[in-house]
């Protein structure tokens, strides 16, 4: 399910723009183009419609999240008794691609995290065939493609990509 449209906040490149909730979620993204077909649409769907989350998977969190002044960057921080991390996501301005930057980073203590990433296009009707590469996966289907580069190992669980990884203060 969604979040409420207020617990959203807007991130772009001048060309599209996605929608990340206060939990870590890319919950909408229309790529490479605002007139794309949705590649993360569970804003208007269910999961299965696609989404993107990086969020800590243990215990209760308290979740704040800001803008970095005069800029599209948001930086959301979960906090716990155990740990805080600070997700950074954005979209810089396009050069030959489209890109969405993610960038978590141990603030304090030690923080048990998961990625979910479940890439959908059409609006979440097409499933793509997903393939290992050197630091990360490429997910194809028809003309649409999409690359996910990233340092921690990743597995495919139910037609998602995932990963766990602690992450410690002063890691990123």
């Amino acid at each position: 399910m969604a979040a409420k449209i207020e617990d959203y906040a807007l991130i772009g490149d001048c060309q599209t723009a996605a929608l990340v909730d206060k939990s870590g979620s890319i919950d909408w993204l229309c790529w490479p183009a605002f007139s794309s077909e949705a590649c993360f649409a569970k804003l208007l769907g269910t999961d299965e419609n696609g989404y993107w989350k990086i969020a800590p998977y243990q215990g209760e969190w308290k979740t704040t999240r800001k803008y970095r002044e005069h800029t599209l960057i948001v930086e959301t921080v979960f906090e716990s008794a155990e740990g805080a991390v600070r997700l950074t996501d954005f979209m810089p301005v396009r050069g030959k691609y489209s890109d969405v930057v993610r960038i978590v980073e141990g603030i304090r203590g030690t923080v048990p995290m998961r990625m979910e990433l479940c890439l959908r296009f059409d609006y979440g009707r097409t499933v793509p065939w997903v393939t290992r590469m050197d630091n990360g996966v490429r997910a194809i289907a028809g003309p649409n493609l999409a690359i996910l580069r990233t340092s921690v190992e990743t597995h495919g669980e139910n037609l998602k990509t995932m990963a766990e990884f602690p992450l410690t203060e002063g890691t990123r």
